[in-house]
This record gives structure tokens, C-alpha cells and sequence, in this order.
């Protein structure tokens, strides 16, 4: 249900997020929220894809990033399902048509076939994308009715745009920070992961209550199946496990948008001057 509220398919969302989970802390797995690089990779690159690169992880991609992670993907991952299977369709036409078989026309023997863009392996997560655009998208057409198209695009765009990046930022931040846990698979413990390779947010009681108390981070990684309403309470009963999880304030955020590359050779991440 909260799916279809926030317009993000569920299940493809859950995966991911237990993907995240079995291997955060283990950079040479698990990219980070932006698909970092190592350094190896990024010396590498030319002038060009490494100005291009500095560019698209500035947090000011925040915004469109939101919006594309929010509003967009959802649709274009449907969109690309359709065009491969339309053509998919016309390749098999063309190649019965070429070998004059004519009776075998309508014998189609393609089909939408896993995986679905960035949106699932198997068709019970192609069925809830199909789910989640069709009401989505109805959801939209009846609100620009009731509202004004006009208004509705700004406002929804405007909203969705800035929650989804005041989200992913504060997701970033609770993995990307200075001395961040940043092994590779070798040296890699879940544990450690959890604990050292997610922060914890010193921020007002306020904020934390609209971030439903998950700045409380690193014992939601040790046990993600605890309730939100119960991570203070177990964070503060464990806190004797958590001494050296790291704790960031407000003030802190904007230092850990420089750390964008993963020093393989050292296992940290590092800035780019």
C-alpha cells in the first residue's frame, strides 16, 4: 500500500534494500548510493569522464536525482519492458517473414522475459510495476482534473522533488562519511558493516520524528527487522555494542558529499581536491 502511495513499486525496493544490507561496508559488492568507483577505475578515465563524474555526484544532483528516482524510473523501467518486448516481436516477424513462413506468424513465441530493466527478475515484480504505474498514472490524470493539470505537475514535482532528495541525502550521509567502514570482500565483515559502515544522526527530536527514528541507523543494519518506533530503545539497550558507530550532525553533512571514491588499495573512501 505505502508503495503505491510513494509511487515506487515495493518488492523491486525490498530487494535492493536487503541487497544493501547483506553487503554494506563491502565497496568492491556494494557501490554505495550512487555507484561510486574506485580510484584504480576512476584514473583511468579521461579528463572528460572524470569532470563528468565529479558533476553527476555533486549534491545538487540531489534535486534531479530525486526526481528521476521518484517520479520517473518507475515509468521508464515499464516503458523499457515494453519497447524490448515490441521489439523483440517485430525482430521475430522480420526473420519468419524473411524465411517465408508465413503460417508461423501468428505463433508468437517471444515473451516478456526476466530481467525487467531495473525492476525485478521474476513476473511477480513485473506484475506490481505494471500495478504501481496503472494507479499511479490514474491517480495523476484524476488529481489533474480535480486540481488543474498546471498546478497539480508543479506542486507534485515540487513535493516529490524535494522529499526524494532530502531522503537520499540522508541516506548517503548514514554511508558516506570520513573513515567510513570501505573494505573489499577479503576484509569484509557484516558486522563491522553495520556497525562502522552506517552513521547515526545527531539531529533535532523533530526531524528525527519524520525520518520515523532511523537516524538510529546502525542497529537498524544489525536487525533491519525492528520496528522503527522501537530502534531508540534498542539502540540505547545495545549502546555498550555501538561505542564506536558514528554519530554526525547537521552540520556535518555537507563534508561527507566530498568523499565519491573508493580507494581499493587503502580501503577508505577519499575526496577528490
Amino acid at each position: 500500500m505505502l508503495g503505491l502511495v510513494n509511487g515506487i513499486p515495493q518488492k523491486s525496493w525490498s530487494i535492493d534494500h536487503a541487497f544493501h544490507h547483506r553487503n554494506n561496508g563491502n565497496w568492491e559488492i556494494y557501490k554505495g548510493p550512487i555507484d561510486f568507483i574506485s580510484l584504480e577505475d576512476y584514473n583511468h578515465l579521461s579528463k572528460r569522464e572524470q569532470l563528468f563524474y565529479r558533476l553527476s555526484r555533486n549534491w545538487i544532483m540531489l534535486f534531479p536525482g530525486g526526481f528521476y528516482y521518484l517520479v520517473l524510473k518507475p515509468r521508464l523501467g515499464l516503458l523499457i519492458i515494453i519497447l524490448n518486448f515490441s521489439n523483440d516481436l517485430v525482430k521475430e516477424a522480420f526473420i519468419k517473414l524473411k524465411k517465408r513462413k508465413f503460417s508461423e506468424l501468428l505463433a508468437i513465441k517471444s515473451r516478456v522475459k526476466p530481467p525487467f530493466s531495473d525492476y525485478g527478475d521474476n513476473f511477480s515484480e513485473l506484475f506490481e510495476l505494471i500495478t504501481n504505474n496503472v494507479i499511479v498514472i490514474t491517480g495523476w490524470m484524476f488529481m489533474s482534473k480535480w486540481l488543474g493539470i498546471v498546478f497539480f505537475l508543479l506542486f507534485y514535482s515540487l513535493v516529490s522533488t524535494l522529499s526524494a532528495a532530502i531522503l537520499i541525502c540522508i541516506f548517503f550521509v548514514q554511508h558516506n562519511y570520513k573513515n567510513a567502514y570501505a573494505k573489499n570482500t577479503k576484509n569484509w565483515d557484516i558486522l563491522e558493516g553495520a556497525i562502522l559502515g552506517s552513521s547515526n544522526l545527531n539531529i533535532p527530536n523533530l526531524l528525527n520524528w519524520f525520518l520515523a527514528d532511523i537516524s538510529f541507523h546502525s542497529i537498524h543494519h544489525l536487525s533491519e527487522g525492528i520496528p522503527n518506533y522501537n530502534l531508540i530503545a534498542c539502540h540505547n539497550a545495545n549502546s555498550h555494542s555501538l561505542k564506536q558507530s558514528k554519530f554526525l550532525k547537521l552540520s556535518d553533512f555537507p563534508n561527507c558529499f566530498k568523499y565519491i571514491i573508493w580507494d581499493n588499495k587503502n580501503e577508505r573512501l577519499i575526496s577528490i581536491s
